[in-house]
């Protein structure tokens, strides 16, 4: 069995070193053998280059994609009580899995992110699944993103095809993840302070909307929350046919429907974490990064959503015929409608312009979370050599030139039938974000019951949560419960066999990954009482 400091069979010389074997000049300690590959400036090593104010920022807006402003549009509808709970709820889910991702991202900073706990703290299958299971995730949702910012600049200009903006702000991305670290960790400082303003500024709208400051100057306050009400029927048009459910079992399903369309808006809050291992000194920028993210959850998130009830019905028709006529731009958002039936004109065209940073910021961090990804499964033998390699400025040209291959595939939406299939594929691989906060979560527990097994106690750590390390059992379950009855929409009013696969197949496609690993390298359950929690450490 191995023997590590605080271990319970460690001798007290072993328990209380006088000084680290080797420290490095971010803080980062190894023991013997650095399997980690965490020497900053070593050969085919990531370097430590993102800038706390970037990573900050990151934090704060990174994320934020157009699934608040515009995918907000579809779940309003089923009222703005039940729109609310979704966020409220899912936000405190993320946030657990964020301060779980925190206290091991300050203790043990690992460049390999999220498979690289996996792999170290539960079983290398689960890692290697979870690694690319977030990989493929965010290569499909990347060709995605720039077909959004075609669709975004066909409004101004119908008459080029969407493919040629795919190409060009393909080529723009590519170039902004080649360069340094920090010139990636610079552009995204400045496209999310962007974000981060337009959101506030949407949100001080609606707010000053709502309070009557619009120039019809009709104050409505919560009225919309008793007429039509808090709550709207759950309704599906399938087939050119509308199914309403009422009453209780409306509400709930509406409710839930809020809750999964929340899941998916807040996928990719873990960013940061990929950014962990690019960064200096994580002991202090780590835990201030997480706690930043909370602040996001609730100003952007919650007060969001809070505002956008205020000002718009659940069944405002203005609401309806900009989501069924403007699909997928920022006329279709509901903080346009509000301050366009107020009588705020030619807001919907400044959106639309503004949207540009969100899906631009979404590619190029798809780029970034993808090569990193696949860096890391090389670094664990789980993805070929040459993917582990890095330029003399810490950058994985392998990783970034495979992550953007499948830029390509945008090019798929020049006819519309391939466009419905990539339109299937898109959702077929979303589940895997909610798969991967499952991943971090049972990494963390994980960890803390090898912690208990070493005798290692809590308070060796330098950032702690009051809410852990029981709140992640809860929102383990409630994220497990997510996974399993998100694709609920497959049933009613008949059963679906498209949206049934796309909103399962990703399941057991993660346990098949886990298996096919298990069975080829004969990986076992990582035990706890051998567990490495030395390489990587964080000492005083």
């Amino acid at each position: 069995m191995a023997v590590f400091p605080w271990s319970k069979n460690a001798s007290y010389d072993e328990k209380h070193p006088g000084s680290p074997p080797s420290a490095q000049d971010d803080g980062t300690v190894d023991v013997a053998v650095d399997s980690e590959g965490d020497v900053d400036g070593a050969s085919d090593d990531l370097h430590r280059g993102m800038k706390p104010r970037q990573l900050n920022m990151m934090a704060i807006a990174g994320a934020i994609g157009t699934g608040l402003i515009i995918g907000t549009g579809t779940s309003l509808k089923f009222g703005p009580a039940a729109l609310l709970i979704g966020y409220v709820i899912m936000g405190f889910i993320v946030y657990i899995v964020m301060v779980a991702l925190g206290e091991m991202g300050a203790w043990l900073p690992i460049k390999k992110s999220f498979s690289g706990y996996a792999s170290r703290f539960v079983d290398p299958a689960m890692g290697f699944a979870t690694g690319w299971n977030y990989f493929f995730k965010y290569v499909i949702v990347l060709p995605n993103n720039l077909t959004a910012t075609g669709i975004i600049l066909q409004h101004w200009l119908p008459d080029l095809n969407v493919s040629v903006w795919i190409a060009v702000f393909g080529v723009v991305i590519i170039a902004i993840n080649l360069i340094h670290v920090r010139f990636f960790g610079e552009a995204e400082f400045w496209m999310s302070l962007v974000k981060a303003l337009v959101i506030v500024m949407l949100i001080l709208l609606c707010f000053i909307v709502a309070l009557g400051g619009a120039p019809n100057g009709v104050r409505t306050g919560f009225y919309f929350w008793q007429n039509p009400g808090g709550f709207g029927p759950f309704t599906v048009v399938l087939d050119n046919q509308k199914t309403v459910i009422d009453g209780n079992l409306g509400h709930f399903l509406g409710t839930w429907a809020c809750i999964v369309q929340a899941t998916f808006a807040y996928l990719g809050t873990e960013l940061v974490g990929v950014a962990f291992g690019e960064t200096p000194n994580p002991r202090k920028n780590v835990p201030k990064a997480v706690r930043q993210t909370l602040m996001r959850i609730v100003f952007f998130y919650v007060a969001g959503v809070l505002v956008m009830g205020m000002a718009v019905p659940y069944n405002s028709p203005a609401m309806n015929e900009a989501v069924s006529k403007f699909a997928g731009t920022g006329l279709a958002s509901p903080f346009t409608v509000a301050a366009e039936t107020a009588g705020v004109p030619h807001l919907g065209d400044a959106v639309n312009g503004l949207l540009l940073v969100f899906t631009i910021s979404a590619a190029n961090s798809d780029i970034y979370l993808a090569s990193r990804t696949a860096w890391a499964l090389a670094k664990d033998g789980q993805a070929p050599e040459i993917m582990g390699r890095t330029n003399k400025r810490g950058v994985p040209v392998p990783a970034v030139a495979l992550s953007s291959i499948f830029i390509a595939l945008g090019f798929m939406n020049a006819t519309k039938s391939s466009k419905t299939v990539f339109g299937y594929f898109v959702s077929l691989v979303t589940v895997f974000g909610a798969l991967n906060w499952v991943a971090v979560l049972v990494s963390y527990l994980a960890m803390i019951r090898g912690m208990k097994a070493q005798g290692i106690p809590r308070s060796a750590m330098p950032f702690r949560s009051p809410l852990l390390p029981y709140g992640a059992y809860f929102a383990l379950g409630f994220t497990i419960l997510v996974i399993v009855f998100q694709g609920y929409a497959a049933f009613i009013p008949r059963f679906q066999v498209d949206k049934f696969m796309t909103s399962y197949i990703g399941i057991p496609v993660y346990v098949v990954n886990i298996l096919w690993w298990k069975y080829f390298k004969g990986t076992k359950r990582v035990r706890a009482s051998e567990m490495d929690l030395v390489t990587g450490r964080r000492y005083d």
